[in-house]
């Protein structure tokens, strides 16, 4: 491995670090937070950065704006300290959901985000699943989106069960175009829920788009929260009269009652994630699985250190992804 990369993780998933840098074959540099007696925030790279390729690994979940902060912090502290180039690796972006304004008066926070993390220092940023495509063009710098999809279709493919009968579905048409690629990845059909959102935690679907009756499905989202449109749309589907059903997602954060919700859901053989988030305190269910993404993001840390293309990993996982825990 070329030897000037250098890693640091923040305080969000120092775990998924730990695992991208075994990946590399480098080791995770410390770095400390502290935080003053006024509750600001104050974080030291603990290795040196002159000269080096540094990457900062931070996920923003929450407590978001914490973790945020410390971001920002750690990649002005390489940039001060004459890093070549920064890269912030972050997992997951939840700010990339502030896309639009569809309301007066109000902040689009993800081009906001962009612009603090490129103030602070950072020349590049990898990141994965973003919850529409035009946050893509909030960043002034180059960015890496990278793409779980690959790995979650090897998980079921890899399983040697019959898709013969198996469509992958999207809770709304929003996300189809990527449960489109998963449903190409596997050669099955694919079929979307036409999904009206009446606050954070509540939705309604009214139909699905494409025929699931008597078919096995793979429910397919960028991201599961509160739990909230997954049981819905399991609701629905249910009443269409579905086979099995298969839950994949690939930001995990089971926030609130999800857990709860997910636990209550009849019939449903498994849900798959990532671990582009850490799990959360409570107890997995028995039939949640994490695929690793970590590979992937190691092999994106490689080739942009090495000047390679990263394009092709867009298409495909390298070999060891996924590893399904």
């Amino acid at each position: 491995m070329d030897n000037d990369i250098t890693v640091f993780a923040g305080s969000a998933h120092p775990e998924f670090a730990r695992r991208m840098c075994e990946s590399l074959g480098v080791e995770l540099q410390p770095a400390r937070t502290t935080r003053f007696s006024n509750d600001c925030l104050q974080v030291q790279l603990e290795a040196n950065c002159r000269r080096r390729d540094v990457y900062i690994v931070q996920p923003l979940v929450p407590p978001v704006q914490e973790n945020l902060v410390e971001l920002l912090l750690m990649l002005d502290a390489a940039r001060g300290a004459s890093a070549t180039h920064v890269t912030a690796v972050i997992p997951h972006f939840s700010y990339a959901r502030s896309d639009k304004k569809d309301a007066s008066r109000i902040s689009i926070g993800g081009r906001l985000v962009a612009d603090l993390l490129v103030a602070s220092g950072a020349t590049r940023v990898i990141t994965m699943a973003l919850h529409s495509p035009q946050v893509h063009g909030f960043f002034s710098v180059p960015i890496d989106h990278l793409s779980a999809v690959p790995a979650l279709a090897n998980h079921f493919a890899g399983q040697g069960r019959d898709l013969s009968r198996t469509v992958v579905v999207s809770p709304d048409l929003g996300n189809a175009k990527v449960a489109s690629q998963m449903a190409d990845l596997l050669g099955v059909d694919v079929a979307a829920g036409s999904k009206r959102r009446m606050a954070d935690d509540k939705v309604v679907i009214d139909s699905i788009v494409g025929e699931v009756a008597g078919c096995d499905v793979i429910v397919l989202d960028d991201e599961i929260a509160n739990g909230g449109s997954i049981a819905e749309l399991v609701r629905v589907l249910r009443e269409r009269g579905v086979g099995t059903i298969s839950v994949a997602c690939t930001h995990g954060l089971f926030t609130g009652p999800a857990l709860q919700r997910l636990a209550a859901l009849d019939g449903v053989d498994e849900i798959v994630s990532t671990d582009t988030v850490p799990f959360p305190a409570a107890e997995p269910l028995p039939n949640m699985r994490t695929c690793s993404v970590t590979p992937l993001f190691a092999e994106a840390v490689r080739r942009t250190n090495r000047g390679e293309s990263v394009s092709s990993l867009f298409d495909r996982p390298p070999a060891g992804v996924p590893a399904v825990e």
